[in-house]
């Protein structure tokens, strides 16, 4: 077929077959429909003597479609054919990505009490009594209307995918956006909204995709306490086994600190909460018997699968025994947490930390980080333009708990908007304003950041790191500026060192350039991986390996060709299958997140 018919075709047939062995779900779905909105054919679904809209996905996961199921993908006017192929590229290829979930293998059961079988959800041990979920609804005052809500719900869920980006989890709340996106289309209040979200998780019940009612009633719930409805929860004060029919999402972070295990009764081991509670290491089972509840200490046995319901002393002593050989394994990792990390040549490899607030800081202190690689600077910026005090008390306070700190100037623009900032609506955000061209488009916002810095560190040394160069006139302006600021402030910056993120592919090939005007460079392998490969990385449905060969070959140039120190703050770094190439690249300092600075230490000392 030309492509003059290719374009005007009225009509294109094909049959889709489901191989995935979860089913067309939320993920792929919401992947689907995306691709489906850029077509201007209309698209129907059609099967079982229904036909839906492939543009609304909602109505596509409604078909409840599982493993050896199929429908008819029938496109129809403008561009049929080429929507067509296109739509069949991508649902095939979300097919063949769309793993099972890895079953874990139980352990032999070893109890003599009344056990009851269950699936692991995560693994572990947890003794403590059960707790059956209860909640209490009230509403407080709020100025949030509905509109106003669905923005905020819809900004939440794409800073808990930018947090959560390297994790496989991370397409949930991709994935929610689309269902959001989709839901609010036509609902213009709140009644009318939970009306959708009721007539959708009906059509689910009792479905194959059923387990994803818990994110239709997770996106209503964020809705309703964005505008003032409050669900409180009495969470026991000492240490318990949750016993729930299910939990929402959201849910899973909220969780308290006494909470020692998880019991789901109706959820699935793909529903987006087991996923979340597995990501989050919490020993959880999903066991359909009933479950009685005395207050006596149950055994939930992530490894054997069981909940032991009644256990004997001699049971308590063998889960207590476990539980020690547990928690002593993670105990050694985190007693050499403040060790340095040498590989077994006897190359020492620095770890520091990638913190987003003063609290992230102190807990990167705690993991055992041996400073700050990136200080992302705009979590003081969020809702709401903090004053000069504002952020230099911030700054103080996280200066203080290191003498390596390296700050990143704001950096927003692409995918991370700020309400009370104009930028211009463009085409395509991530190539126009964001990062270092702040310094042009807002300099007023730059000043007043860079003397709170300056400020902040009083004479202490200090890398000041600028985002997004991609020309040596680019860092040299910014160099300038931030030296003027500091002459005109009468601030002492001699401590200061300025250098730059490698994320602009540009800087690979001026690195002998850059090398005589910058101290340092950071590679940030998020950013230099998209622009290599000329993918967003947020986009609903091209995906970038997160290990790229193109990326790890920019590194080991920037490595070989770099005259001045060089390191590693993107996700990368904290990527256990990539740390021996980093490693052989000839990077010496990693940058991680808190939580993966002891376990990436370990790590190196067995490369």
């Amino acid at each position: 077929m030309g492509l003059f018919d290719r374009f005007f075709a009225k009509s294109a047939t094909t049959v889709l077959h489901i191989t995935s062995p979860n089913g067309f779900h939320l993920r792929p779905a919401a992947v689907f429909s995306t691709e489906a909105k850029k077509f201007a054919a209309s698209i129907e679904a059609e099967t079982r003597g229904q036909s839906v809209d492939a543009k609304n996905l909602n109505a596509l996961l409604s078909l409840n479609l599982e493993k050896g199921d199929h429908f008819d993908l029938v496109c129809k006017g403008r561009n049929a054919q080429e929507a067509l192929e296109a739509l069949t590229a991508v649902f095939e290829k979300l097919m063949q990505e769309d793993k099972a979930v890895e079953q874990i293998d139980k352990t032999a059961q070893r109890y003599e009490g009344e056990a009851l079988e269950g699936e692991i959800i995560g693994q572990g041990i947890a003794i403590a009594p059960l707790w059956q979920y209860s909640e209490r609804h009230y509403k407080v005052e709020s100025d949030t209307d509905f509109h106003a809500a669905l923005e905020s719900v819809n900004t939440a869920l794409a800073a808990e995918y930018e947090a959560n980006k390297t994790q496989p989890e991370s397409a949930i709340f991709l994935a929610q956006r689309s269902l959001l996106e989709t839901l609010s289309q036509k609902a213009q209040t709140l009644e009318a909204f939970e009306a959708a979200v009721n007539d959708a998780t009906a059509t689910l019940e009792g479905g194959a995709m059923a387990a994803k009612i818990t994110d239709y009633r997770d996106l209503l719930g964020r809705v309703k306490s964005a505008m003032g409805y409050k669900t409180e929860v009495a969470w026991p004060a000492t240490p318990f086994v949750l016993l729930a029919d299910d939990l929402l999402p959201s849910q899973v972070e909220q969780l308290p600190q006494t909470l020692e295990g998880v019991v789901l009764q109706k959820s699935s081991l793909t529903s987006h909460t087991a996923i979340l509670l597995r990501a989050a290491g919490i020993p959880s089972l999903i066991v359909r018997d009933t479950v009685d509840t005395t207050g006596k200490p149950v055994i939930l046995d992530g490894f054997a699968s069981v909940l032991v319901v009644n256990p004997t002393p001699h049971d308590l002593e063998t889960a207590k025994r476990l539980l020690t050989q547990s928690q002593n394994q993670k105990e050694a990792q985190h007693a050499r947490r403040f060790d340095t990390a040498t590989t077994t040549s006897g190359t020492e490899i620095k770890v520091l930390a990638n913190v987003t607030d003063p609290a992230s800081a102190r807990a990167a202190k705690e993991a055992g980080a041996e400073g700050i690689g990136l200080l992302r600077t705009e979590f003081l910026f969020q809702e709401r333009r903090p004053s000069l005090q504002e952020q230099t008390e911030a700054y103080k306070a996280i200066f203080s708990l290191f003498d390596e700190i390296t700050v990143r100037t704001l950096d927003v623009g692409g995918d991370k908007a700020l309400p009370y900032i104009d930028l211009p609506k463009e085409p395509n955000p991530f190539l126009g304003i964001r990062g270092v061209r702040l310094f042009e488009s807002h300099p007023d916002l730059i000043a007043e950041q860079l003397k709170a810095i300056f400020t902040a560190a009083a004479g202490k040394p200090l890398k000041v790191m600028f985002p997004m160069v991609d020309s040596v006139e680019t860092f040299t302006k910014a160099k300038a500026f931030a030296k003027a600021v500091a002459a005109k402030e009468n601030l002492d910056i001699s401590a200061v060192a300025f250098g730059m993120m490698v994320e602009v592919p540009s800087v690979l090939f001026l690195l002998p350039e850059f090398n005589e005007v910058v101290d340092f460079y950071s590679i940030g392998t998020n950013d230099l991986n998209q622009y290599l490969y000329a993918i967003e990385r947020t986009h609903p449905t091209l995906s970038l390996d997160p290990r790229s060969e193109a990326l790890f070959r920019a590194i080991e140039k920037v490595a070989s060709e770099a005259k001045k120190p060089v390191s590693i703050c993107g996700e990368l770094a904290g990527d256990g299958e990539a740390t021996a190439r980093l490693i052989e690249a000839g990077i010496t300092t990693l940058s991680v997140s808190p939580g993966l600075v002891a376990q990436t230490k370990e790590r190196i000392r067995h490369v």
